[in-house]
Order: C-alpha cells, then structure tokens, then sequence
C-alpha cells in the first residue's frame, strides 16, 4: 500500500474513532444517573412527552469503552494503513503457525510412506485412507468425490488418460500440473463450414457412431490437415501432448456431433494445477498411490 492510502485510510479510521469520542461528551448532560426524572424538553407527539433525561451511566461508560477498545485494537493489531501493529500478528502468520503445527503433528505419518513404491503403496489400506483424505480435499472439487469426474475433468477410474497412466505419469502430472490445448481448428485455421461439418461426421466414424457417411468420406483429408499433428493418423491420440484417443468410448466434452463441432470451431483449454508447493513430497506420493489404485 502507498503511503498517501496508507495515511488517507488511517486518517479516516482514527476521525472516526475521535469523532465519536467528541460526539458523546458534546452532546451529553453535565451530569450522568441512574435515577429517572420527569423532566421533559418540553416536546410532545400525540400525547407522547420527550424527557430530558441525561445518559444513563451504563451506556455512558458502555459508549466510552467502545471507543477505548477500537483505539487498543487498532494499537496491537493491523487496521492503520502500513501500520502492522504493536504485536506483529497477521493472517499469514497465524496461517503459516497453523501450517507448520500440522506439518510438526502429521508430517511423520506421511514420511513412514514417502519411500514406498506407489504401486506398493496402494495395496497399504492405511496409506489408501490418507490417500482418499487427500483426494476429497485437494482433487474432488473438480473430479468429484467418487473420482469419475466431469464434463472438462477426466474420470480417474477408468483406463483412459490423456498423459499417461503409469505411476511416473501420475507422479509428474500431481508435481508439476498439466497445460492442456486445443487450438480452434486444429492446425487449420482458415478451415470452413462445411469442412467443419466434414471433420466432424469423420471424427465420429472413428467411435463407430452415427454420421454423415459422405461428409466422413469427405473429412479424412480435413482431418489429415488439421487434427493430424497431435491425434495421430489413426485417432488414437499422443499422451505426450495429452490429446486424446477418439476412438474410444471416452470424451472429455462429449461425444454427439454438436459437443465435438464445438470443439473444433471454438478449441478447448484446459489446466491441472501443480500440487509443488501446495502438498509436501510424501503427501504427493501417497495422493499419486490412491489416484493409481482407483484404476489398477
């Protein structure tokens, strides 16, 4: 923050503060009680007289303590621009105790599996049950709890993956995350309408469904411009670059001729974040096991 915010906001707060403090004494009786009178200001409202009663001192004090309070607050903790505060505290400290009281508490359960083979690992149903902990609070967001995913986000149970579904794959996939694009128009991008519609009924005969025999026939060469380079001449994909096989039963967006149209004319994009940084080595690697034994 700048210094003229850091010093406009402080301004605001502290004749906030002092404000209230004069209002009360300026507007206040001489004289604070307990005890009610019967004297009045002399106003009525259908019959309703206005007393003219001083503050009663409970609510004097209450109203005066309030002020106190905001004054020692704000001398201990941020809330004065820049200022931090006579006791240091902020939510990334206090963040980063919690974190490091965790780390000090569960930090030896994950090293007893950190060196263990994920194949190996997976068959340790203690290691699994931290394992599914892990998955619901870091991956289930956007696979879902059960694992099988949704339209955007692959399902982890089955046997089909875009990078590769050995533990190293895994591995690297949680470590360093994954960049997933396909460019609108494949590699083609002054392609047309009805090679479009070509490309498309083509890509549907590679899964056996139904299409547009003649414009399938048609967008075999479209396919061999544009889609190619990453799906390979045969459909089946290129793990290294997470394109998918389209020859299976498995897609990512769907599968009719509209889901796949979209693709092609608007591209897809695509991010797993990396968990570097986020879950420690061994936490990695008991999360990289349960990921494994969902499929294996």
């Amino acid at each position: 923050m700048s210094t003229f915010w850091s010093i406009w906001i402080s301004a605001i707060v502290l004749g906030t503060i002092f404000g209230c403090w004069w209002l009360i004494h300026a507007t206040r009786k001489s004289q604070t009680t307990d005890t009610e009178t019967d004297r009045t200001t002399g106003h009525s409202f259908d019959g309703i007289e206005e007393l003219d009663n001083p503050l009663p001192k409970w609510w004097f004090y209450l109203y005066v303590g309030t002020c106190v309070f905001a004054l020692g607050y704000l001398a201990l903790y941020p809330g004065l621009g820049n200022f931090q505060g006579l006791l240091g505290w902020s939510s990334t400290k206090q963040w980063q105790t919690e974190v490091d009281q965790a780390e000090a508490k569960f930090g030896e359960i994950y090293a007893r599996y950190g060196d263990t083979p994920v194949p190996e690992l997976a068959q340790n149903d203690d290691a699994m049950q931290i394992g599914q902990r892990l998955f619901a609070n870091n991956c289930a967001v956007c696979h879902g709890t059960a694992a099988r995913g949704q339209v955007g986000f692959p399902n982890l149970t089955d046997d089909d993956w875009l990078y590769g579904g050995t533990p190293d794959d895994i591995l690297a996939t949680l470590h360093n995350g994954r960049n997933g694009n396909m460019p609108a128009y494949g590699t083609m991008p002054n392609m047309n309408n009805e090679q479009v519609d070509q490309v498309v009924n083509f890509v549907l005969s590679y899964s056996g469904r139904e299409r547009d025999a003649e414009a399938a026939k048609e967008g075999e060469a479209v396919f061999a411009q544009a889609c190619v380079a990453c799906h390979g001449q045969d459909g089946k994909g290129n793990t290294a670059l997470g394109a998918p096989n389209l020859t299976d039963d498995v897609w990512l967006y769907g599968s009719t001729y509209e889901w796949i149209r979209e693709t092609v004319v608007n591209g897809r994009q695509n991010m797993m974040p990396a968990q570097d940084g986020r879950l420690s080595d061994d936490q990695i690697q008991i999360l990289a096991a349960y990921v494994y034994s969902l499929s294996n």
